[in-house]
């Protein structure tokens, strides 16, 4: 029997990049789940349920796929949070965040469907977030990349040059987590080499 397909179930260009770098090419369908459904206080009940429904979601499309799923909240003082709605809330937000310590969670959903199991796991990342000036912010934020991204920055564009340092795994807070991708693959019985 050959490999499944490798799908990822995201419409990150950040998580294709990811992929790619490591070798996998993967086929991309967008969920389009609306994520406003799923309601919750705790952050990994949260990106893990949202991994899942999108995984979920585009399944019925393959017979005999992987399918990723993933989703990235950024936890800040208790409260979570997503991509920023428009330019004044990500303001806001980088207002509150500068200088401040987060947890950046991300939920990994893998659908195997040849073996139909599926595992959910989530990867948090504490971020260090840099002292802002007001200037910096507004320039920051009229670029329009912390519009793209959970907790308004792009570790991986000029949203790095604001992150004073990083605890856990990198890749995690770009919005999959390569290593906890390779132990779940591995779980299924797979080498994440399979898929060069």
């Amino acid at each position: 029997m050959g490999l499944p397909q490798f799908v990822l179930a995201s419409a990150s260009p950040a998580r294709r990049r990811l992929l790619q770098m490591v070798g996998i090419e993967p086929i991309v369908r967008v969920s389009n789940f609306d994520e406003s459904q799923i309601q919750t206080e705790n952050a990994t009940e949260l990106v893990e349920t949202l991994a899942r429904c999108k995984a979920e979601a585009i399944a019925p499309q393959f017979d005999s796929a992987l399918i990723v799923g993933c989703d990235s909240v950024l936890l800040l003082n208790g409260e979570i949070h997503g991509k920023p709605e428009n330019t004044e809330v990500a303001i806001a937000r980088w207002q509150h965040m500068s200088g401040q310590v987060g947890e950046l969670y991300t939920g990994h959903a893998i659908i195997d469907q040849p073996q139909q199991q599926i595992l959910v796991r989530t990867q948090v990342t504490r971020v260090y977030f840099a002292q802002m000036s007001d200037r910096a912010i507004r320039a920051y934020v009229a670029t329009g990349e912390p519009l793209k991204c959970a907790g308004a920055f792009a570790l991986e564009g000029r949203g790095g040059l604001f992150v004073d340092k990083i605890e856990g795994c990198h890749s995690n807070v770009i919005g999959l987590s390569l290593p906890l991708l390779r132990q779940m693959l591995s779980q299924l019985g797979y080498e994440v080499t399979d898929f060069w």
